[in-house]
């Protein structure tokens, strides 16, 4: 007869332990909440014409379609009060201007009835990348901080915010992209099969970013050079790779389709030709006015250009005599890796210093908010480099400079948010705008007009610009417009992108 072994004393905290979540996944996880809670308890606000473009586009799609008949955009444009940057298309039907992508991802949310779910969904596989790459590279507490720093900005906060905009989106699927892709070349203990589905799905993630917003394609570019170069080193097989880059021409081809389809040719999207313009003499003023936006929603940015500098130097150092084996592996390897974040950074930033829209924009007051969106992608790349130094400087200083990103992001959330068009409220949880009603207070200035009229300058009815306007709730004007008419003077003139 066999009895019983009574528990010890010390199996309970054994099994506590067990249960628990470790320190630095705990760390992660509160990051992450605490952005949700920031977003869920604000009140949602359209704040420029692009929202009223992607809102369109999203319950167009829950209603099954993608471009509208003059009698389906009349119709959407009655139920939704405002629809503005569409285009009308050959055959006379309407269509978003914008990118396909995000509504295509979106709208499984608002059938849900959880539209603002959408940017938190595509956050949380942003955070999880980061981590599995920070802690890969980084080492145990790497993965947290990369989380940390990337929840902890303004602007973070505000683009998962407004979930009729694609930005915290395409940013945190870039994120996922490059932090699982990091995972992928470092982790050459895992099986080949495990490390070639990690890799697809950074790669997926990457693809889902470019349909989202087409210059994505540059990020998705430096990540196929990035694995071509690291091919032999990272012991990647061919098969893996024919796998990746697969998925890159099967978007590619629905892209092209698309295109060819809907605007008439596989390079054709809905903007006018010209309207998109990037010129180098766009650099200096951009250079002049955009590192205080960039700063101020993103101050995550001191910390990874810090870090660069100090991984170059430890580069350098490496190649000198006198560095151990071991000293020398580290350092070239982290050299690799920030290169490799690096390219995605500044081929981000690089383009948009170019942008010639926001040099028109930049030098106004309270437009942070919509200038600052084309450069989010690279949020990611920014968060990892970030936590690196983070990881190697006194963990009191760590510390002091983590509450001090948190405290900024939560000190300049409300001011961004506010976009110049007027604060938000309290409430409104998961629930999206409801289909049945106007755009909620604080839209955009009186006399902003849509964009993409037919060529005889006309409207269907209860269309944007429409002498028969659709009648709006008491206290709700068009667009947005709060029912007493006064925005702030901010001149803020619509994105064009």
């Amino acid at each position: 007869m066999t009895t019983a072994t009574p528990p010890t004393a010390t199996s309970a905290p054994l099994v506590t332990r067990r249960l628990l979540p470790s320190p630095e996944v705990a760390v992660a996880v509160v990051a992450f909440v605490g952005l949700c809670v920031a977003v869920l308890t604000r009140s949602p606000q359209l704040l420029e014409p692009d929202d009223y473009a992607y809102r369109a586009s999203i319950f167009a799609l829950t209603e099954g379609h993608i471009a509208l008949t003059q009698a389906q955009y009349a119709a959407l444009a009655q139920k939704l009060g405002t629809i503005m940057q569409w285009v009308q298309l050959d055959d006379g039907r309407w269509l978003s201007e914008k990118n396909p992508g995000y509504p295509l991802l979106a709208a499984p949310f608002q059938l849900l009835g959880i539209l603002r779910a959408a940017p938190l969904f595509y956050g949380a596989l942003g955070c999880l990348g980061l981590y599995i790459g920070g802690r890969r590279w980084i080492g145990r507490w790497g993965g947290a901080l990369a989380v940390l720093l990337y929840c902890a900005s303004g602007a973070a906060l505000v683009f998962a915010w407004r979930a009729t905009m694609p930005t915290f989106t395409d940013a945190s699927l870039v994120a996922a992209g490059t932090g699982a892709l990091l995972w992928t070349l470092l982790a050459t203990d895992a099986s080949t099969r495990r490390r070639t589905l990690v890799g697809l799905l950074a790669f997926l993630a990457l693809d889902a970013a470019v349909a989202v917003r087409y210059t994505n394609v540059l990020l998705l570019a430096v990540a196929v050079v990035v694995v071509a170069l690291a091919l032999r080193a990272a012991r990647i097989p061919l098969r893996s790779l024919a796998v990746w880059f697969g998925s890159v021409a099967v978007l590619a081809g629905l892209l092209a389709a698309f295109d060819l389809h809907y605007y008439g040719g596989v390079l054709k999207t809905g903007y006018a030709s010209g309207e998109i313009t990037f010129s180098l003499s766009a650099l200096g003023p951009n250079l002049h006015t955009m590192p205080y936006h960039l700063v101020r929603s993103m101050p995550l940015l001191v910390l990874a250009a810090a870090a660069a500098v100090w991984i170059a130097a430890r580069f350098v150092r490496s190649i000198k005599n006198g560095v151990d084996v071991a000293g020398r592996s580290s350092a070239r390897r982290d050299g690799a890796v920030a290169l490799a974040l690096a390219a995605s950074w500044t081929s981000v930033f690089g383009l948009y210093l170019a942008y010639t829209w926001t040099v028109g924009q930049s030098g106004m007051h309270g437009v942070t908010v919509h200038v600052v969106r084309f450069y989010l992608p690279a949020l990611g790349a920014i968060a990892l480099l970030g936590a690196w130094l983070l990881a190697r400087i006194p963990r009191p200083a760590a510390l002091a400079f983590a509450v001090a990103a948190a405290s900024l992001a939560v000190a300049t959330y409300p001011a961004l948010a506010s976009g110049g068009m007027g604060p938000g409220g309290t409430g409104g949880l998961f629930g999206g705008l409801p289909s049945g009603s106007a755009s909620p207070p604080g839209g955009l200035p009186s006399g902003q007009g849509p964009r993409g009229s037919p060529p005889n300058g006309s409207q269907p009815p209860g269309s944007p610009g429409s002498s028969q306007s659709p009648s709006l709730p008491s206290g709700q004007g068009s667009g947005g417009q709060s029912s007493d008419g006064q925005f702030p003077a901010a001149p803020y003139s619509g994105s064009n992108s």
